[in-house]
């Protein structure tokens, strides 16, 4: 069998298992044993497992469960919900000021912890059923807290970017630096687009009335004292790795002692908010792990068989333009992205893509930025986009998922927008480098 037939026939395989319903991760690691054994004989396990054993030891990885924990605990915590309601006595008597404020207050949340599927919950908890009491438009409340809670893709300490630094052998702080104006700009088309449709039309977001007001904090001088704790765990986390005083992992842990502490001072430490965090990290960072033992061994595998020269060669021996091999692995990844969580994508695709990305003559960071991107399209994409069924799962049992999969396909055009825009124009991302 030639390489460009077991290659066929792997893909087959992952795809064909993927119709039974079995995790990623057993589909993966099923599959890569198979083809050790049938390729190479028993004799090449050692070779996987090694590459397994890489994988679990990166020191790296220790901030992916410190990163959870902390999410973990804001989410059972007050913290977030008085950002929510401080943000709303800024957001005044302009059209659209509550979806505004949401999209701000799901910056301000990604950039405290990093985790999307936390964050859609929350805000579909405490905003959307706000919005929709307050007569905001079902399409648009919807798009928002799905779009919004998805920043956590991009804006650092994003979980999505440490994975590709592990993969990547990249800086994991050079891929902080590079994602913070693409994020920014995320959150001002988001906001963009709410301000130009309410202003054309104030009946899809209602300014705020007197008395809805009132039900918020009474005076500015409190809203803010409820908006300097999230800022100070922010500036904790991402100012200790800006400054050089620690590691993405030593920030990682710095921040969850900031929320443990400021839970503490708020009266709101209990065993039980602790006994469910990391029950609920336990949960997500073991899905996470086991995705990619799995994903290591296949690519080892994969690898072993010549799978990446033969890639590498075929792609590279295309007569065209280098940005159009960029954009064929951009369409791969929006259309992996539809089926597969965004850990699988990229433990499938990133170890094939980015040695050709070096050989192209690309920078990995600026490729990474584009990775993220996109995985935050997968996050909202049809026909398995995870922030829709986040959102389901705590949203009014009249908004259905076909209404949410509507409601998010505006966002998901400016998404693409904002790919194409740092496809074309790199320094939109790398000018901070």
């Amino acid at each position: 069998m030639t390489i460009a037939d077991g290659t066929i026939l792997m893909v087959g395989a992952i795809f064909a298992l993927l119709i039974t319903g079995l995790p990623l991760a057993f589909i993966t690691g099923l599959v890569a044993l198979a083809f050790t054994f049938g390729w190479f004989g028993p004799m090449a396990m050692p070779l996987v497992t090694s590459r397994i054993y890489g994988f679990v030891t990166e020191y790296s990885l220790v901030a992916v469960p410190m990163f959870v924990l902390m999410a973990s605990l804001l989410d059972r915590s007050g913290i977030a919900k008085d950002l929510f309601n401080a943000m709303r006595v800024f957001a005044g008597r302009l059209p659209g000021g509550v979806a505004v404020q949401t999209v701000v207050v799901a910056f301000f949340l990604a950039a405290l912890s990093g985790i999307i599927g936390g964050e859609i919950v929350l805000l579909g908890i405490l905003a959307l059923p706000q919005m929709l009491r307050l007569g905001y438009d079902k399409h648009l409340s919807i798009g928002v807290v799905c779009a919004g809670g998805s920043l956590g893709t991009m804006m650092p300490p994003s979980i999505v970017l440490i994975i590709y630094g592990l993969i990547a052998s990249v800086s994991i702080a050079d891929l902080f630096t590079a994602a913070i104006t693409p994020a920014v700009i995320l959150m001002l088309s988001y906001i963009g687009y709410v301000l130009v449709r309410c202003l054309k039309n104030p009946s899809l977001g209602p300014p705020l009335t007197e008395e809805n007001r009132r039900e918020t904090f009474a005076t500015k001088g409190k809203a803010l004292q409820a908006i300097i704790v999230p800022a100070l765990i922010a500036v904790l986390v991402l100012g200790s790795i800006y400054g050089g005083v620690a590691s993405v992992t030593e920030a990682a842990a710095m921040g969850v002692f900031g929320v443990l502490l400021a839970i503490v001072l708020r009266g709101e430490f209990s065993f039980k908010t602790m006994h469910e965090s990391l029950g609920q990290t336990l949960m997500t960072c073991g899905m996470i792990i086991w995705i990619g033992i799995g994903a290591a061994a296949l690519v080892g595998v994969y690898n072993l068989m010549g799978g990446n020269r033969f890639i590498s060669g075929m792609i590279m021996g295309l007569d065209v333009a280098p940005i159009v091999i960029i954009l064929v692995m951009m369409g791969i990844l929006l259309v992996l992205g539809m089926f597969l969580d965004w850990i699988g994508v990229a433990m499938l695709t990133l170890p094939i893509f980015v040695p050709i990305i070096t050989q192209l003559g690309y920078s990995p960071i600026w490729f990474g930025i584009l990775f993220a991107v996109n995985m935050q399209v997968s996050f909202l994409s049809p026909p398995f986009g995870p922030a829709a069924f986040y959102l389901k799962g705590v949203a009014p049992p009249e908004i259905s998922l076909k209404d949410i999969f509507v409601s998010l396909l505006p966002f998901i055009a400016l998404q693409l927008l904002v790919l194409f825009a740092l496809l074309f124009w790199p320094d939109l991302a790398m000018w901070l480098v």
